[in-house]
């Protein structure tokens, strides 16, 4: 056995992801683009690939008052659509709060109506802009909480806006794991994505098929998750078009990928797969793999290309 062969699976955490979308032209022809954000490469996850903003969910999100600045959405309805028995308001929560630090846009209302009737928050004016940025600083600088701002400048989160996607679960037994939401949304008029010089340190505007191009050709780093995720709204030429297929969805599958270990290097089994289901354990006659360490995965995690396979190093 291995040193460091796990006793069990580490607790996953929860955590919300957002990709955020616009529209744009491509020879002539409609074309959809994602927000994407790279990493620090110091990061001690992920470093250095560009990903979605998104993070934890913070005890902050699954309070009262959390509930309370939500517009067109309560804690009961979002729960259902997760499939959970409570709290799940607290991913839109933390998938919104995570958008504004990491990339400064806030998806919002203007006004306090309960059920979001004000002003959609956009941000054509120099004055909205520099308000935006200044309570993203404050925030940041652990001076402000993200929902005691909104507050202050009478927002509420436009959780309507915001459409559950897909929902994945960091493989066992990797030493750091993450049950994450992704949602999707559009990105508000007037309101410019860019990074925050510490936990990201580049923006793009890209189209997830150039995404998928560029990280097969090494000039960007994906995980896989990112990669099945940009694969999924691919499929789609506008944000009207994704956003309407997403709020249409009634139910959302629970990806629990697994890594196993073989003669070629290491795959990713997906549920449904064949072999998914012996693919946990010593196998007796090796066929199907064996279930890899924590640090293991760790070493392959940012090999694994979209057809979920990394080669054996030589």
């Amino acid at each position: 056995m291995p040193p460091d062969a796990p006793s069990g699976p580490v607790a996953a955490r929860d955590a919300a992801t957002i990709m955020l979308v616009r529209d744009a032209a491509f020879d002539g022809s409609p074309a959809l683009e994602v927000c994407m954000l790279q990493r620090h490469l110091n990061s001690d996850f992920v470093g250095g690939a560009y990903v979605f903003p998104g993070g934890k969910v913070d005890d902050e999100d699954r309070t009262l008052a959390a509930e309370e600045a939500c517009a067109w959405r309560s804690d009961a309805d979002a729960s259902a659509m997760l499939g959970v028995g409570s709290g799940g308001l607290a991913f839109w929560v933390a998938a919104l709060r995570e958008c504004f630090e990491e990339a400064g846009v806030l998806l919002a209302y203007r006004g306090d109506d309960v059920e979001g009737e004000g002003t959609v928050l956009e941000a054509h004016d120099a004055e909205t802009r520099h308000r935006l940025a200044a309570m993203r600083v404050a925030l940041n600088a652990g001076e402000m909480r993200f929902l005691d701002a909104c507050r202050a400048e009478g927002l509420r989160l436009a959780t309507d806006r915001v459409h559950y996607f897909s929902h994945w679960i960091t493989p066992e037994p990797a030493p750091k794991r993450y049950d994450t939401r992704f949602f999707v949304a559009a990105v508000p008029p007037g309101q410019v994505p860019i990074h925050d010089d510490y936990e990201t340190v580049d923006t793009v505007w890209v189209r997830p098929d150039d995404a998928l191009a560029r990280a097969e050709a090494g000039e960007f780093d994906l995980i896989f998750p990112t990669m099945k995720n940009l694969e999924a709204i691919s499929r789609f030429a506008t944000s009207g078009e994704l956003l309407a297929a997403a709020a249409a969805v009634e139910s959302v599958p629970t990806v629990l990928p697994r890594v196993v270990a073989d003669e070629r290097g290491f795959r990713i089994l997906l549920p449904g797969d064949p072999g998914y289901a012996e693919a946990v354990g010593e196998s007796p006659d090796g066929a199907r793999g064996r279930a890899m360490t924590p640090s293991e995965v760790g070493a392959v995690v940012r090999t694994i290309g979209a057809d979920g396979r990394a080669e054996r190093p030589n």
